[in-house]
Parts: C-alpha cells; sequence; structure tokens
C-alpha cells in the first residue's frame, strides 16, 4: 500500500503516519529525513545533495525523487510507503508518477486531510513540550496534570517551537494551500484521491483512514 498525506503543519500527518506504520508496517518517509540520510550515507546521490546543498542551492526535484526512489527500494518498504511533505507542486507529483511507474508501482491513495484554517491555528500556537523528554502539551487541549510538571519525567521546564507564533503559521498555512491546490484536480483526475476531517480527534482520524484502507484492500 503506498499513500500520500496532505495536510498543512500541524493537521496532523506525522501522528497518523506513525499509527499507520505500526499497524501496517508501511514505512513513513520524510523528505527532509532521507535528504539528510543520503547525505550522511556517502551514497552517490547523497553526494550529488550535498554539493549542491553547500554550494547554497535548493535541491532539485529530480534528485529528491531519485532518493525517493532509492529509499522504497529497500527490504523494508516492501509493504509500502507513506509520503509526508513531497509533493508539494503538480510538478513533483509528475515526476513522483514517472519514477513509481518505471519500477512497477503506483500510489494506492493520496488522502487529504481536511482542516479550518482558524482552528488549526489556534491547535498550533497553543502546543508546547518538555524541554527535557520533548512529551507534548497545549494550552487548552492537554494540560500537565501538575502544573509545571511533565506527567512523563517530571521535567519542570517547557518549551514553544519558534514557528508556532500566529503570524507564522498563517504564513505557512497560506503556502499551503497555494501550493497545493492544484494538486487536488490532479490525483482527482488520476482517481487516487481520498478525504478525511483533520480536524476530527486523533482516534476519530485514524478510524476514517482505516475505513479508506479497507476499501481499498
Amino acid at each position: 500500500m503506498n499513500l500520500i498525506l496532505l495536510g498543512p503543519p500541524g493537521a496532523g500527518k506525522g501522528t497518523q503516519a506513525q499509527r499507520l506504520e505500526q499497524k501496517h508496517g508501511l514505512i513513513q518517509l520524510s523528505t527532509g529525513d532521507m535528504l539528510r540520510a543520503a547525505v550522511a550515507a556517502g551514497s552517490e546521490i547523497g553526494r550529488e545533495a550535498k554539493a549542491i546543498m553547500d554550494r547554497g542551492e535548493l535541491v532539485s526535484d529530480a534528485v529528491v525523487v531519485s532518493i525517493i526512489s532509492d529509499r522504497i527500494g529497500q527490504d523494508d518498504a516492501r509493504s509500502g510507503f507513506i509520503l509526508d511533505g513531497f509533493p508539494r507542486t503538480v510538478a513533483q507529483a509528475e515526476a513522483l508518477d514517472h519514477m513509481l511507474n518505471e519500477r512497477g508501482l503506483k500510489l494506492n491513495a493520496v488522502i487529504e486531510m481536511k482542516v479550518v484554517d482558524d482552528i488549526l491555528v489556534e491547535r498550533i500556537t497553543g502546543r508546547y513540550s518538555c524541554g527535557k523528554c520533548g512529551f507534548g502539551y497545549h494550552d487548552r487541549f492537554l494540560l500537565p496534570k501538575v502544573a509545571g510538571v511533565c506527567d512523563k519525567c517530571g521535567g519542570t521546564e517547557f518549551k514553544r517551537r519558534a514557528d508556532d507564533k500566529a503570524e507564522t503559521v498563517s504564513s505557512r498555512l497560506a503556502a499551503y494551500h497555494a501550493q497545493t491546490a492544484p494538486l487536488l484536480p490532479y490525483y482527482q483526475a488520476r482517481g487516487v484521491l481520498r478525504a478525511v476531517d483533520g480536524m476530527a480527534d486523533i482516534d476519530e482520524v485514524s478510524q476514517q483512514l482505516e475505513g479508506i484502507l479497507g476499501q481499498l484492500a
């Protein structure tokens, strides 16, 4: 089963991808993680990517797709993969489709996690984490049982991400919608686009995703 999860920052893609990975043996693929791993491993494509980044340039779509191709060719990806954060443009989607076709593979579903921007801004700007163990909290939805003390490790230092400010989040959402909007008709035309309510609670979103996978199976 090969999937793409589409959704803006804070929509819960990472959480749901982890659940699908654990339950179905799918491999969660983050292009950023794969790029860093390829550079660290010193592979041919990794050396090419490093040279590009050392020049201060952006890694091309072709290089990213090559890194994805190498990764999904590894043994642990035989059960399938979940792409999170790629593609972001139609050109990237076309390059990905071409690579999968060459490998005799296909996308089973592209799942959009639909969100309400205003509520998502509140969700993101309210989150913070324990500075010691990293466990996540939220000003409204998930507070420590004892104020100022982490439930998991007892730590008393907490932190917030610098890019979780309302203005920054709103800008990231606008960029996501501008980039992603053309992807929806692209995948709709190929009959693989599905959608879930990304504003539902975590377990409900998981149930919706399982329903989609059940239909595909």
